[in-house]
């Protein structure tokens, strides 16, 4: 064989590989929002924050709709979606009011943002971020947006990082950009220290009241704060993205069960008397969960044999029944109208 053939037999070998692995990678795609290969089927279109009996999510799977917000019917949450074209990294949505929180890989925190939308979708403002995102939530009315974001470390499970937790008030656009700055009441005093930390606010139905996580001197507490008083008073211990039931009794939160190590379980307690109740979910379960209703809740876990992927689940609140799947491909759900 000349010289020259070899050199056609080769590029032609080229053309053909090349040309296999385009179809490989069209197929991929062209599969990746079908039932039963990689998710439940997506479909542009509009979506509103005010849309009744519907749920509000992210997709998470692999494909053209990652990160997209979708909805979905709440009664056949692991149906057909209908996908938007604001993509968000964290995201939660009240009273048509949403917040979609941002972040670029690879970017400065510079790039990433905090997009407040209205019930189409439509920026209305856009906030820069300390860090990467982690936690977002509206309060009830609408009024009231809280984010929290790593700025040092990305995981609560590692024995360093640091977060930063903001609260915007959307009817002044007055924006708390570092909850630090609030006094801390322990035991009946004045608490002042270095290692303060904040993470995953929860709202009251009042417009003023909240609760959170407060980390100091290597503990985790709930805390009840006032908006309008800048003030935070600690009422337990061990408690993590605690979730506020629409009745405003109880909340649900992770709780570490094993010193030392990043493994939690979930729990719901009665405000009232601080008594707690272990969930049946056993998994460790590292989100703030959302309640559904009064007695059901739901939350993110990892994929099952997939790389950065969750599906959400759903638990009663009561410590009875099983866990039971309720998107595949999923997170950061809220319900809206």
């Amino acid at each position: 064989m000349t010289r020259s053939r070899r050199l056609l037999v080769l590029a032609l070998a080229a053309l053909l590989l090349g040309g296999l692995a385009s179809v490989l990678v069209l197929r991929a795609a062209s599969r990746a929002d079908r039932p039963g290969a990689g998710g439940p089927q997506v479909a542009e279109g509009a979506v509103t924050l005010t849309a009744q009996g519907r749920l509000a999510l992210l997709g998470s799977g692999q494909g053209p709709h990652r990160g997209a917000l979708a909805s979905v019917p709440a009664e056949a949450p692991d149906g057909a979606r209908t996908a938007s074209d604001l993509t968000c990294q964290r995201f939660h949505a009240a009273a048509g009011t949403g917040v979609c929180l941002r972040s670029t890989p690879g970017a400065l925190a510079q790039d990433n943002k905090a997009l407040i939308v209205d019930a189409d979708l439509r920026t209305v403002r856009s906030f820069p971020l300390a860090g990467t995102p982690s936690r977002a939530r509206v309060s009830p009315s609408g009024r009231f947006v809280a984010w929290t974001v790593f700025v040092s470390g990305e995981s609560y499970g590692t024995a360093f990082f640091s977060t930063r937790t903001a609260i915007l008030d959307t009817r002044t656009w007055k924006l708390e950009a570092d909850l630090e700055e609030f006094a801390v009441s322990m035991d009946g005093r004045d608490h002042r220290a270095q290692d303060v930390n904040f993470w995953g606010v929860t709202f009251a139905g009042d417009d003023d009241t909240f609760y959170a996580t407060l980390s100091t001197a290597g503990q985790t507490h709930l805390v009840r704060g006032s908006v309008s008083r800048r003030s935070v008073t600690i009422l337990a211990q061990n408690v993590e993205c605690p979730s506020l039931s629409p009745d405003g009794t109880r909340v649900a939160y992770k709780k570490r069960v094993r010193p030392g190590a990043s493994l939690w379980r979930e729990h719901v307690m009665d405000l009232g008397t601080l008594r707690e109740q272990p969930l049946a979910e056993k998994r460790s379960v590292d989100d703030q969960a959302l309640w559904l209703d009064d007695r059901t809740l739901a939350y993110a876990l990892p994929t099952d044999g997939a790389v950065d992927s969750t599906d959400l689940w759903t638990v009663p609140a009561d410590g009875s029944g099983a866990p039971a799947l309720l998107a595949p491909g999923a997170s950061s759900p809220a319900r809206l109208g």
